[in-house]
């Protein structure tokens, strides 16, 4: 069964007549009946018949007809949505995204995508990292913004965004505001609050273990907006990327002796082709004005 086969049979049913059917097909009138005759034989029942120089649909072709109209009207669809994503109208991307990415600033550039491509349609999902990964392979995302590895770096193809610093955030009129910078030595038993999500998280611990600087977790979570607020409410100091604080109020301090960053990346399955909306996304972020 082909769709021009298909075609000719609703033309035919619409003018009972094969000759103007060819025409509105844009074939000649015996391709068109070859055509026909050709479904008729893979249906296994005829779908006319002639009542003198009239043409009339058979039952058959009467029970068949909605069905092949159905058949069009798919394969048109179709059509229309093949367009719709090669001209970034109506095209689908999955974004993944780390709890622990600064959403505030990561938003403006969100924002700047919808504003050049409005008919992109995005969807974005917040996961750890290691979930993140699982969902790239597996093409349940399309892209994802992680933490640079070493790992990442074997297993995906990455394109680079920014770094920042690790700093120590804290409540106002905390001691530490008299600071320029905060050393981790001087944080040695200062109440903390634990950031469970945080991807460099065994990292920091083991330098507090190599520097013999002890801390007392009082509070623990893997939601970024309830460790801000425990912070803001006194319960401790935390250690958070610079551009995720975002509870106003907050005052923060670049951690020191030793430093700590990050480098935040877009990550794309290797060997896997993108998708138009894929491709402007990346271009769109390549020329971003990073860290927003």
């Amino acid at each position: 069964m082909e769709m021009a086969q298909i075609r000719y049979v609703l033309a035919a049913a619409r003018h009972l007549n094969f000759t103007r059917a060819a025409e509105a097909c844009n074939v000649s009138q015996p391709a068109l009946s070859k055509g026909i005759k050709a479904l008729e034989v893979d249906l296994g029942g005829p779908l006319f018949h002639r009542e003198g120089r009239r043409l009339l649909l058979s039952d058959f072709g009467r029970s068949m007809l909605p069905h092949m109209e159905r058949i069009v009207e798919e394969a048109e669809a179709a059509r229309h949505l093949a367009q719709d994503f090669q001209l970034l109208e109506r095209a689908p991307l999955r974004l993944g995204v780390m709890s622990t990415i600064g959403h505030v600033r990561f938003a403006r550039f969100l924002a700047q995508v919808d504003a050049a491509h409005p008919g992109m349609e995005l969807a974005v999902s917040e996961a750890p990292a290691g979930t993140l990964r699982e969902r790239l392979e597996a093409g349940e995302i399309d892209v994802a913004c992680l933490t640079r590895t070493d790992a990442l770096d074997r297993a995906f193809r990455l394109h680079p965004l920014y770094t920042e610093r690790y700093v120590v955030v804290f409540p106002p009129e905390h001691r530490l505001g008299r600071m320029n910078a905060v050393p981790l030595e001087d944080l040695s038993d200062e109440p903390y609050v634990d950031r469970l999500a945080c991807e460099m998280r065994e990292m920091v611990m083991e330098v507090c273990v190599a520097q013999k600087v002890s801390l007392y977790a009082r509070f623990r979570s893997e939601r970024e907006d309830w460790v801000q607020a425990m912070v803001l409410a006194g319960i401790g100091f935390a250690f958070m990327p610079e551009f995720s604080v975002s509870l106003p109020g907050l005052m923060q301090r670049p951690l020191v002796s030793p430093e700590v960053s990050r480098d935040v990346v877009l990550a794309t399955a290797p060997g896997r082709p993108h998708s138009p909306p894929l491709n402007a996304f990346l271009r769109a972020a390549s020329g971003f004005g990073w860290p927003g």
